[in-house]
């Protein structure tokens, strides 16, 4: 499902371009698509780390990977918009990343629907229109 919403969100960014005009549109335009891109990754780290979190109590690792290829395109899509409402989504993300890392250090099964939730809100934020 959240891959879905992934791809209707690079679609719509696809749209976008013939439709932008103007000076510095195609810089908006590009960052739409560098963030879009992002949350896709994002979203993909979040499938991944639903998968692994089931094993999460008996081999940590695999979770822990995917939390922190998360952070890491976290901390890109941060360090690339000035956009409140993709910052605000962006640290969401983060707080549901923390939380499932707390989780996995505490030997429990982490809540992963707060992460696949929050990659919904940041593929949303990402896509112009």
């Amino acid at each position: 499902m959240l891959r879905k919403t992934t791809v209707a969100a690079l679609a719509a960014v696809a749209l976008a371009v013939p439709a932008a005009s103007g000076c510095g549109a195609e810089e908006v335009v590009n960052k739409a698509l560098d963030c879009a891109n992002t949350a896709a990754t994002v979203a993909e780290a979040a499938d991944d780390l639903s998968q692994a979190a089931s094993d999460a109590t008996e081999d940590p690792t695999q979770a822990k990977k995917s939390l922190d290829r998360i952070d890491k395109n976290l901390d890109k899509i941060k360090d690339e918009t000035d956009d409140g409402d993709v910052t605000k989504a962006v640290d969401k993300m983060g707080d549901a990343v923390d939380s499932a890392r707390t989780d996995i250090n505490d030997n429990k099964v982490p809540e992963v629907g707060p992460v696949k939730d929050a990659g919904k809100e940041l593929t949303k934020v990402c896509t112009p229109g």
